[in-house]
């Protein structure tokens, strides 16, 4: 971690140097000027009469003009190496005898860094509205009209996803107004097998079987907790069982969840779950909350009223 040193040490450190090096200014110039005015009044007493410069001079001047070259400024050095040294001295020492500066730093750079990722996150949201809204392959309930949607990517074998499935489902029932897109994002897929089974049956039971079929799954497979590789092939059964046979293979489900990896990569998340709730049109920046991770249902709460402009 780079490691920042306390403004405040610094200005202080600066201010108490400048003041050494102004005084230590005052006092050549005091000392280099003394007898000075006897050695300008004479050399002003020798100086030749000063020439009157004509227009036929005017060629020669710009002749010599061209040929002299402008000497360039050297920047201004602030500190000398020493001083910089002495900074340097004083802010170790000062973080030293404070280190608790570099808590509130590091913290305080935290929040700065998740600020960025989440305006970041909500620009791209803003920019992939049709893929996360009006996806017909991806699972979805509520109305068709409604005024907000809650967007989850999530992976079955995901323990967070455990904990947000209830979650979910309460807010589903205490605002039936607003329509809900899971988003099958199987990121544990290439180690344990399951992740990648349990979402290929979702997405087979909603293409066959409708949105009423494919919740039942969802909060019944989430139900059985069994997540980070316990999830088995009989937990998948037994949670698909009610949605009755399914035809053909699961290949068929591939397209979707490769178009689901890659808008989630695009939007910027990293991992389950993902949740993004917004106004299913004319979302701006203040009507799209972005969460990466988990939320509790106060946070996802506010984020629906916001979106709905309450």
């Amino acid at each position: 971690m780079n490691l920042t040193f306390s403004p405040v040490a610094a200005i202080l450190a600066g201010l108490l140097l400048s003041q050494q090096v102004s005084a230590s200014e005052s006092t050549s110039a005091v000392l280099s000027g003394q007898g000075t005015s006897s050695a300008a009044e004479k050399a002003a007493s020798s100086a030749p009469e000063p020439k009157t410069v004509t227009a036929a001079d005017a060629p020669t001047m710009a002749a010599v003009s061209e040929k002299t070259p402008v000497p360039a400024s050297a920047p201004a050095q602030v500190f000398t190496p020493e001083q910089e040294a002495r900074i340097g001295e004083l802010a170790k020492g000062y973080l030293m005898d404070h280190p608790e500066i570099l808590i509130d730093v590091s913290q305080k750079l935290q929040i700065w860094q998740r600020e960025q990722q989440i305006q970041a996150m909500t620009t791209a949201v803003l920019s992939h509205q049709d893929e996360l809204l009006n996806d017909k392959s991806t699972p979805s309930r509520g109305p068709a009209d409604a005024k907000v949607v809650l967007v989850e990517f999530f992976d079955y074998q995901c323990s967070v996803c455990v904990r947000q499935a209830p979650v979910i489902e309460n807010l589903m029932k205490d605002n039936p107004q607003v329509r809900y897109v899971f988003k099958e994002w199987p990121v544990f897929a290439s180690r344990w097998e399951n992740s990648m089974t349990a979402a290929q049956t979702g997405l087979q039971i909603w293409q066959q079987k409708g949105a009423d079929a494919y919740l039942a799954y969802h909060n019944a497979l989430f139900a059985s907790g069994h997540d980070e590789g316990k999830l088995t092939a009989q937990d998948i059964r037994r949670a698909a069982a009610g949605a009755g046979k399914l035809k053909g293979d699961k290949s068929a489900t591939l397209g979707t969840l490769a178009q689901t990896d890659g808008l989630a990569q695009t939007l910027g998340f990293r991992g389950t779950p993902g949740l993004i709730v917004m106004a299913a049109s004319g979302a701006t920046a203040r009507t799209v909350t972005v969460i990466p991770g988990g939320a509790g249902p106060e946070v996802l709460q506010a984020a629906i009223d916001r979106a709905g402009g309450e």
